[in-house]
């Protein structure tokens, strides 16, 4: 008789794969690693994830969740409709989550170095949560009454950028101060007193 999943067993499958992949990369953990460290039998984890890149993909989507909760979370502390005040708090709590003990680098990044070449759907996850964060700055910035927009977008975006590969290297939380002191200083410079 065929023994029937779990409740819970997709939730850890995912999870201890997710801790895999982020500590060891994606490439490096394969699907029998995944299976010894759940304690699984493999059609369980085939049950739930057919192929590595439909649980690669579920990994990446669990980020993008925990992301947007967060960011749900930061808008509802930034008082008010302001979105100079929501861009310091967004690359305050980047530079927060990047000098973490924990913290090696934004998952979707490293997904995109490890397989640069990618067009799966874990790519398509990862490159999908970039763009809407990108936008996100950029609909942020275009709020103000600055005269390029543009510019300070892209200002704003490359600091956020350089918080991530600043990651989980010596220095790192001066990096993420300095990092939230420029953002300061764009934003003053640019908006009017």
């Amino acid at each position: 008789m065929a023994r029937t999943a779990t409740p819970g067993s997709r939730e850890k499958i995912l999870c201890t794969a997710g801790g895999l992949f982020y500590r060891h990369g994606v490439r490096a953990v394969g699907m029998n690693q995944v299976i010894d460290a759940v304690g699984c039998g493999k059609n369980l984890l085939y049950t739930h994830f057919p192929s590595k890149d439909d649980l690669v993909a579920a990994y990446l989507r669990a980020c993008r969740r925990e992301r947007d909760r967060s960011s749900a979370a930061l808008t509802e502390q930034v008082p008010g409709d302001d979105p100079a005040a929501r861009l310091r708090a967004l690359v305050g709590e980047i530079a927060a989550t990047a000098t973490r003990p924990d913290f090696r680098g934004c998952a979707f990044r490293l997904y995109l170095t490890e397989f640069p070449e990618d067009e799966g759907e874990p790519a398509r996850v990862a490159r999908d949560y970039l763009r809407d964060t990108r936008a996100e700055i950029d609909g942020l910035v275009a709020r103000l009454d600055v005269s390029d927009p543009g510019q300070l977008a892209d200002r704003i975006w490359l600091i956020v950028e350089g918080l991530y590969a600043s990651a989980a290297r010596p220095g790192s939380a001066a990096a993420a101060a300095t990092a939230t002191r420029l953002v300061e200083d764009l934003l003053a410079d640019a908006t009017p007193n």
